[in-house]
């Protein structure tokens, strides 16, 4: 599932079973996929026994894949569709032994110059700009809904016997419940892609320090995945960096913003997107009846002319008013920093590549 990595991207990556695990059976998989104009990248944790987990995790990488290459229409829209198709190639394949089996999802795609972000599960995305971490998704697990409500901490979440409990993941219904927003990307961007078997044993401080390494992403991603084993290595470890190098203009398209209410049903997160693009169809029309009034009436073209570019020009005004409001602060507060990251200690490789 790799390709050459294009001039303005590279990626690496790195799966492992972990130091605990029975059988070693790895229940993770990753996805990273060149594309024209940027990449699609992934990754999925797996459950289920007899090794549904794993075939769960590899058949919703599948799907997302061949569907958004197969899909047409505005790339937010096209990835959301994306992770239907993972959801249901799952929730199909859930039948006999395979019952109850499922995987969480997390989905990053870099359109020239914007990151969109597709999440289900408890996977996580954080992007090092500057000297600052920052998450980039939030947990669909009890502990994490725990966290928010303020009934725990998160040292506490850490180490309680549910952590691993998600409340959200692919294969559970027909109709997936899905995070999406976007943001602009910056040259100097690096973005880690990792299940909770890295997050949930190395700090987001430990993260920082080590992703703030000057090493390619193959590299820094072996240095993650030897910190979570020599944390115990209690589960299955996957970690996906992709490091943006050039600026590239932001896709004309708006963004999708970041919410704070939590996962949203497949239908009703298109239905928000399609709103979007009625703008467009509005202002496709006020340009033809500005262009249909000079032809009629051409004793009045230049008052015609005029009040369609006036309307024209204080709609799309008001458009980008309205698109700087929601994409003010995407990354919200930083959740680790230089100033305060534990040093990261070498580590010697030799991690066993299993994807």
């Amino acid at each position: 599932m790799r390709a050459p990595a294009t001039p303005s991207l590279t990626s690496g990556l790195l799966t492992d079973v972990g130091r605990q695990r029975q059988g070693g059976v790895n229940q993770d998989a990753a996805l990273a996929l060149d594309l024209p104009q940027g990449g699609l990248y992934a990754v999925a944790d797996g459950m289920g026994g007899h090794a549904a987990g794993e075939l769960a995790a590899n058949l919703a990488l599948d799907a997302l894949s061949q569907s958004y290459l197969d899909g047409r229409g505005a790339p937010p829209a096209r990835l959301a569709q994306a992770v239907q198709a993972a959801n249901l190639a799952v929730l199909r394949h859930a039948v006999g032994e395979y019952v109850g089996m499922g995987t969480t999802l997390l989905a990053a795609l870099i359109d020239r110059g914007a990151l969109l972000i597709a999440h289900v599960g408890d996977s996580r995305a954080y992007l090092l700009r500057g000297q600052s971490l920052h998450r980039l998704t939030e947990d669909h697990s009890w502990v994490a809904e725990q966290v928010r409500l303020g009934h725990m901490t998160e040292a506490e979440a850490r180490d309680h016997q549910w952590r691993s409990v998600v409340s959200n993941a692919l294969g559970g219904e027909e109709r997936v419940r899905l995070e999406l927003h976007g943001l602009p990307t910056q040259p100097g961007d690096r973005l880690l892609l990792c299940s909770d078997g890295l997050s949930g044993v190395v700090t987001d401080e430990e993260l920082c320090g080590i992703l703030a390494r000057p090493l390619p992403p193959e590299a820094t991603a072996r240095l993650l995945v030897n910190a979570a084993n020599d944390g115990g290595g209690p589960d299955n470890i996957t970690a996906l960096i992709v490091d943006i190098h050039r600026p590239s203009p932001v896709p004309t398209y708006p963004l999708p913003a970041r919410r704070d209410d939590g996962p949203m049903y497949i239908d009703v997160l298109l239905s928000t997107q399609r709103g979007n693009s009625l703008m467009t169809y509005l202002l496709l029309m006020i340009a033809y009846f500005t262009l249909l009034g000079i032809m009629l009436i051409p004793e009045r073209r230049t008052l015609i002319g005029m009040l369609g570019i006036t309307v024209l020009l204080s709609l799309l005004l008001g458009q980008r008013f309205m698109q700087q409001r929601r994409t003010h602060n995407p990354l919200g507060t930083a959740a680790a920093s230089l100033s305060g990251a534990a040093p990261a200690a070498p580590h010697e490789p030799g991690v066993r590549q299993t994807r």
